[in-house]
């Protein structure tokens, strides 16, 4: 049979159900790839040969007493090391959280078993999902397959690397301010941010609560949508979580066709601080759209230009909140307790110790943004500008079906040219900042190579709030086209570690 890493998940579900192969030999041969390669990548932060091993022996035993095996049984997947993980480890790429086993699974951890997917392990991140990068790690940087001295995007790198080297052919990211979709852009492969409140945030440790939301990576649209379905749903233990019917995003994905459809080119997403080579493929993408029966239809939505600027307001503060629970008392680091400091002494020590550069920037930030006598000059505002992105979304929604836009202004950058200047990374998350903030649905698609340095660009698609459907149909009319006129740009072209 056919080298297993390099199927898909559909593919690799299917060989497993008809007994073409096991999930055992499918689980070991992408464990053989991770010992092969991911010295090089660093896409893992901790591998459970173990637990996926025995994960998949119990899918085949299933298949063995004649019960029928779900759409993705049997199929490995690279976890974000923020979804707590009963027995296993959950760092969230941090110092302070280092060695903490989880007692619990996460919603989103217990549905991904009871799918039985099979979790190889945790993926790499920014430290607490802060960052583009993936350099924020308390564990060292993670490279981009297409070029390890380039970064996987952030916060999920590792995820995105894992899926871009063949190590997984899922994972799962989490998306705060572009966290799924901009490593997805960069890496050649398809990241989807649902409607906030899709996919339960329980289990999963916070950064900013109205914000937060975790969603599916994969290397093709079909198979997002099918982890997209195994993850999401209400649950009563999130109480943001949505009472709604999950949309039909597999049967969207297998029936992509944007005929009748009015898609909107955002204007504000374009200009100065674009590489030619992303607008060159964008330009591209919008074509091919018109060219399968589309209606394109320029958008101006001009509070986008406020989005940045909001999200570093609202973000850090709800951080500075969120991250006041670790205080050296309950679980992870602790440090200088000697028996002679007090309490305080060593809350300060440990986080002095347990959280980076960034995390503590953004504390900062957020902390002075809530403080009294700026709270309104601050916070207040960038909830102003929040409700304004919003109804900006709401009347574009109003004349079109869809919005496009690049993912992110530039292909991955060198690791470490922004290391040192907060501003030049944070815009990478320019185009993707506006969905989290109005809480509606976006994708990220491979739509081809830069001319210029011949690494991955991606196309955003975004959809009203739960409408996660239109995504997958304008999606799979897309990949469908792009392979069919000139080859998958990851599958068929990927550098080879």
């Amino acid at each position: 049979m056919a080298d297993l890493t390099r199927l898909t998940a559909a593919q690799t579900a299917a060989a497993i159900a008809s007994g073409e192969t096991s999930a055992v030999d499918v689980a070991q041969a992408h464990l053989d790839r991770i010992a092969a390669i991911d010295e090089k990548v660093h896409a893992f932060l901790h591998v459970d040969t173990e637990g996926a091993l025995a994960a998949a022996r119990a899918v085949d035993a299933k298949r063995a007493k004649g019960e029928e095996l779900g759409p993705l049984a049997g199929v490995p997947l690279a976890l974000k090391d923020i979804f707590t993980t009963e027995g296993v480890p959950t760092t969230v790429g941090s110092k302070i959280l280092d060695g903490w086993i989880p007692p619990y699974d996460a919603t989103l951890t217990r549905r991904l078993k009871e799918a039985d997917v099979v979790i190889l392990g945790k993926t790499n991140m920014d430290e607490f999902a802060m960052g583009s990068s993936t350099e924020n790690s308390a564990f060292g940087p993670t490279g981009n397959p297409w070029d390890l001295t380039r970064i996987p995007g952030g916060s999920g790198g590792g995820s995105s690397a894992a899926l871009a080297s063949f190590q997984a052919p899922l994972a799962i990211g989490t998306d705060t301010g572009g966290s799924i979709r901009q490593p997805a852009a960069v890496t050649g492969t398809v990241g989807v941010k649902p409607t906030y409140g899709a996919v339960s945030r329980y289990g999963m440790v916070a950064f900013s609560s109205s914000l937060d939301q975790g969603g599916p990576c994969a290397r093709t649209v079909l198979d997002a949508a099918l982890l997209h379905e195994a993850i999401a749903g209400h649950d009563p233990l999130d109480s943001t979580s949505i009472d709604a019917p999950v949309p039909a995003v597999v049967e969207a994905a297998r029936n992509g066709d944007v005929r009748g459809l009015r898609v909107g080119v955002v204007k504000e997403f374009g200009g100065e601080g674009y590489q030619d080579g992303v607008m060159t493929r964008f330009h591209e993408s919008v074509e091919l759209l018109r060219e399968l029966g589309a209606e394109i239809v320029e958008v101006s939505c001009p509070s986008f230009t406020y989005a940045l600027a909001a999200y570093y307001l609202i973000a850090p503060s709800e951080c500075s909140s969120n991250l006041a629970r670790f205080d050296a008392m309950r679980y992870g680091l602790r440090v200088g307790d000697d028996g002679t400091r007090s309490a305080e002494e060593v809350t300060a020590l440990t986080r002095e110790a347990g959280f980076g550069a960034e995390v503590k920037r953004r504390i900062m930030l957020g902390t002075y943004a809530l403080s009294s006598g700026y709270y309104d000059a601050y916070y207040g505002s960038a909830q102003k500008v929040r409700t304004l992105i919003t109804r900006d979304f709401e009347r574009a929604f109003g004349d079109v079906d869809v919005l496009v836009s690049p993912t992110t202004p530039t292909t991955a950058f060198p690791i470490g040219e922004r290391a040192d200047d907060p501003m030049a990374m944070y815009l990478a998350d320019l185009c993707t900042i506006p969905s989290n903030l109005a809480g509606n649905a976006a994708m990220s698609l491979p739509c081809g190579l830069a001319p210029e340095d011949g690494l991955p660009v991606g196309l955003q698609i975004i959809a009203p709030a739960l409408a996660d459907d239109r995504l997958y149909r304008v999606g799979a009319a897309v990949e469908s086209a792009f392979t069919a006129r000139w080859g998958h740009p990851l599958l068929e072209e990927a550098p080879t570690l």
